[in-house]
């Protein structure tokens, strides 16, 4: 195979580049930079002196590169974006130039995402977020925000979400969510999360046959797939700065934030579990404590709701 200097590598990057045309913008930024990280830090190891040689390209630099991004912190989630990043570059390599005969890829297998304590969101990735969604200025991409990040709906909760259990008006709003067995609960809205509803249902409105207040062209509703699909399309219209901030949150993410805004909005532990539905079978909130629970009412924490920080 052909031995490819530092200049020569750079010139392939471009042209990877221009194979990028038809992502969003972020994405063709993320992966061009993961890539770009990982020529380096293999044409730095032992042996190589500075240079790049696609034969060195292998499944044991790939995994090496893994584990070496583990041991700077990064998250399983981030390193799988980096894995996907490298995959596309060695399809390229492969099908476009003919430098390489197998994926490194290929076999390489990540742990599973481990579980995390609910996530709370700085005041700058919060401001991205919400500049993001009116950037993007759809009603549809507003109200599937706003379920999350202000409502602290489960994906399953917005997937699901029927037309008919969406009751909202020009001053005030609820719905009834909760598609997993034994969480239905009504959910009085704030304002931020009613407005948003309230300008975009009318559009699904002019398609009377459909029950499901998220449809798409492929299904009867909006599956939680799509609804991480749209998510991770809307981080991809970020710009580089903004990408640092926002690359690694997920749509979950976003509901276990909201219970950090309610907490700190002065919510009890009580009143965060009815309101996200965390109950039990018997129906008491399900976190873990030695006191005695409190019978919280929807009248109590609808109160509430106008204290939740941006």
């Amino acid at each position: 195979m052909q031995m490819i200097s530092r200049s020569l590598s750079e010139r392939l990057l471009e042209e990877y580049q221009d194979s990028l045309a038809a992502k969003a913008p972020g994405t063709v930024d993320a992966y061009l930079r993961a890539v770009r990280q990982l020529l380096e830090w293999v044409s730095a190891r032992p042996g190589n002196a500075g240079d790049f040689h696609p034969e060195l390209l292998t499944k044991t630099a790939v995994e090496a590169y893994l584990a070496h991004l583990e041991t700077k912190g990064d998250s399983i989630s981030h390193r799988t974006r980096v894995k996907s990043a490298i995959s596309s570059f060695a399809s390229w390599m492969i099908e476009e130039k003919e430098l390489l005969r197998r994926n490194p890829t290929r076999g390489v297998e990540l742990p599973a995402q481990a579980l995390m304590a609910p996530r709370q969101l700085d005041g700058d990735q919060r401001y991205v977020l919400q500049s993001l969604i009116e950037r993007d200025g759809k009603p549809r991409s507003a109200a599937l925000f706003a379920l999350g990040y202000w409502a602290g709906c489960r994906v399953s909760d917005v997937s699901w979400l029927r037309r008919a259990d969406a009751h909202i008006g020009p001053k005030v709003g609820w719905i009834h969510v909760g598609y997993k067995g034994g969480k239905a609960r009504d959910l009085d809205l704030t304002n931020e999360a009613r407005k948003a509803l309230y300008a975009y249902l009318p559009h699904v409105a002019q398609e009377p046959e459909q029950q499901f207040a998220f449809i798409s062209q492929r299904y009867e509703r909006l599956t939680e797939a799509g609804i991480h699909h749209w998510f991770r399309t809307l981080k991809a219209q970020a710009k580089k700065a903004e990408w640092e901030l926002i690359h690694n949150v997920t749509f979950h993410d976003l509901r276990h934030d909201f219970a950090h805004r309610a907490r700190a909005a002065g919510w009890s532990l009580e009143e965060v579990a009815y309101y996200l539905g965390h109950v039990t079978k018997k129906g008491a909130p399900a976190i873990q404590t030695t006191a005695r629970y409190t019978q919280v009412s929807r009248d109590q924490v609808r109160e509430k709701l106008r204290l939740l920080q941006r």
